[in-house]
């Protein structure tokens, strides 16, 4: 499985990065530091899924979903952002999931393993 995480902090992509490759061996994974990197990296690689933060410069996490949801909708997205007012926004822009990053990992991994499921690739 190929994983982007989207998200301009430094110390949360480090983070979210030996969390996730502790407990999914494996996993491809890479980083993307603003929504317009998020869209680019989306578009070279195909991952399976992208960890969205919302405020990022350049381009905001539910701008980038929407323009990547437009291109290759069977990516799977969860936007996991500390703004969870909006989640609402993010699943009308396109998200599969939402994830407060105050919800815990254990929920985050919960959710990737719901979106994990094989689909079909154009």
């Amino acid at each position: 499985m190929t994983i982007i995480i989207a998200d301009d902090q430094k110390h949360a992509r480090s983070g979210l990065k030996a969390a996730l490759a502790a407990s999914l061996p494996g996993l491809e994974m890479k980083e993307a530091t603003t929504g317009l990197e998020a869209e680019r990296l989306a578009d070279e690689i195909l991952p399976d899924l992208i960890l969205m933060d919302i405020r990022m410069p350049d381009k905001d996490g539910l701008s980038a979903t929407r323009q990547i949801k437009a291109r290759h909708p069977e990516i799977r997205i969860i936007i996991h952002s500390l703004h969870g007012e909006s989640s609402q926004e993010a699943l009308a822009a396109g998200a599969d999931a939402f994830v407060s990053k105050g919800e815990g990992f254990q929920r985050l991994l919960e959710t990737i393993a719901a979106l994990a499921i094989p689909h079909e690739r154009p």
